[in-house]
């Protein structure tokens, strides 16, 4: 059964942050939008927040920080009276024990023994006097940085449990990108001026977002800021439509507009639009552009990696102090644990219950991701006590939360398939844009999915791509420096005068 067309300015597909963004932006503007979103329940995609019994779940763990002076007020403007500034502490475990990140060098040196110090040492020494000239692998890039010994102990084995794939089978432009600004020589030396009492500034996280010590952070979880981003949507007069997934969409080359079609249980809703901004997975929308792209085989060669968490109610004190831990344990397949309490005291609603999220990196439709949720809280609740966190009695509730898609694969022909698509829809349909991590296929952090919408809405008013959006990833964060948001990093050295006109 088909609904009656919908005329808007835009339709978004997808309301995580980047099309929420946009969406938001665009209503300030006195634009007419639809956002389509296939989540009966939640926007904010990844950067939802899940309620369970009054417990809150972050899915993944959001930090709102920013050297973007545009996100940073974007956010104030969303949501004014709702951040709370939280430390940031997070730990390694590593053969039985616990490291400190940022790295406190007496710590490791105790932990680790003066024998395998000495060898990270050695191999750090080996892999800067001898570097790899060919670097192609994420394998290549870590030791090149760090040494052979050290990316065996604190990258191998979290690294493929979190990809499901080789280290040196991933593209080095995922290390580029997440690691970026950290060396051993900067880490080791921060750590031993803090362990020696030397050095009590904090870092705000300007020169190394990686050591970064504290961040604002919603008080009920990063779900509040989209949802309030939302309403004011709505406040708008404009929709965002829940339960609704993309079903095709096709360009009219006489009326230069875009016919959107969504289904909605057994309802077909098509919205008529000038331009359509995508957040959808580079693969689902290409499969959905009518005709194909010619494209179509780069995009379907796209891999995902997909995620769970399983969160865990616990009788008890709160088990660590950290946000997470990084598990580097081949003998448990858990990847990360989350404690909601030390995001928000008011993710967790009974003092007397501790609330921590296991986090499971998987396939959809693997063996992991096809468990029953009895099952999975089963194997957190055992592999929880195997690290020796918690006591498996006292574990009085779960439940299980899974993300598909969760982050967007590097594999080696990553980057030409998104090339080879994204030349053709840019040549072929000016008034499409693809944003977000999952829509231009970049694992980009929360702030960066922000920037391209932002960049978006501003190429749309200006009626055309004066700004590239492809530019913004790891530079606008990791290259400007000051204090929070000090310096704009999306109104500079992304112009590109004259390129893609359009009406």
């Amino acid at each position: 059964m088909a609904a009656s067309t919908n005329a808007v300015d835009v339709a978004i597909i997808g309301a995580g942050p980047a099309g929420l963004t946009a969406a938001y932006l665009l209503t300030k503007a006195g634009r007419s939008v639809v956002v389509i979103e296939k989540d009966a329940v939640y926007v904010g995609g990844i950067s939802r927040t899940v309620e369970h019994q009054g417990f809150r779940f972050d899915i993944g763990g959001h930090r709102f920080f920013s050297k973007s002076k545009e996100v940073v007020d974007l956010w104030n403007e969303i949501l004014p009276d709702d951040f709370i500034e939280r430390p940031r502490m997070s730990r390694i475990f590593y053969g039985g024990k616990f490291y400190s990140y940022p790295l406190r060098a007496f710590e490791a040196l105790m932990n680790l023994g003066v024998w395998t110090s000495t060898l990270c040492m050695a191999s750090y020494a080996k892999a800067k006097l001898f570097p790899k000239k060919d670097v192609k692998s994420f394998e290549d890039w870590v030791v090149n940085q760090f040494g052979h010994k050290l990316y065996s102990i604190f990258f191998k084995t979290y690294t493929e449990k979190v990809w499901g794939m080789p280290c040196d089978a991933m593209s080095a432009d995922w290390a580029a990108q997440r690691i970026k600004g950290l060396s051993l020589g900067k880490a080791v030396l921060d750590g031993l001026k803090r362990s020696l009492g030397l050095n009590k500034t904090p870092n705000d996280g300007m020169a190394t977002k990686t050591l970064l010590e504290t961040f604002r952070y919603p008080r009920k979880g990063p779900g509040m800021m989209w949802d309030a981003a939302r309403d004011r949507v709505v406040e708008g007069g404009n929709r965002v439509l829940m339960d609704h997934a993309l079903k095709a969409m096709a360009f009219n080359d006489q009326t230069g507009r875009w016919t959107v079609q969504a289904t909605h249980g057994d309802e077909t809703v098509s919205i008529n639009a000038a331009h359509v901004i995508s957040s959808a997975p580079m693969r689902e929308l290409a499969g959905r552009i009518q005709p194909l792209p010619q494209a179509i085989p780069a995009a379907m060669d796209l891999h995902y990696r997909d995620f769970l968490t399983v969160a865990l109610m616990i009788r008890s004190e709160d088990l660590f102090p950290d946000n997470w831990i990084y598990i580097h344990d081949p003998r448990v397949k858990v990847g990360r644990v989350q404690n909601f309490r030390s995001w928000s005291p008011e993710m967790v609603p009974d003092a007397d219950i501790a609330c921590v999220g296991l986090e499971y990196f998987c396939f959809e439709g693997d063996g992991l991701w096809s468990s029953s949720d009895a099952d999975l809280i089963a194997l957190a609740t055992r592999e929880l006590a195997q690290l020796g966190l918690a006591d498996p009695a006292s574990v009085v509730g779960g439940a299980v939360v899974r993300q598909e898609k969760a982050y967007p694969v590097y594999d080696e022909s990553y980057r030409d398939n998104v090339e080879a698509l994204r030349v053709e829809l840019e040549a072929r349909y000016p008034t499409l844009h693809l944003v977000g991590r999952n829509g231009m296929h970049r694992y980009n952090n929360q702030d960066h999915a922000m920037m391209t919408a932002m960049l978006t809405v501003r190429n749309i008013e200006a009626g055309a791509r004066i700004y590239d959006v492809w530019n913004v990833n790891e530079d606008a964060e990791y290259h400007e420096f000051g204090t929070e948001g000090e310096r704009a990093a999306l109104a500079s050295e992304r112009q590109v005068p004259g390129r893609l006109k359009v009406a």
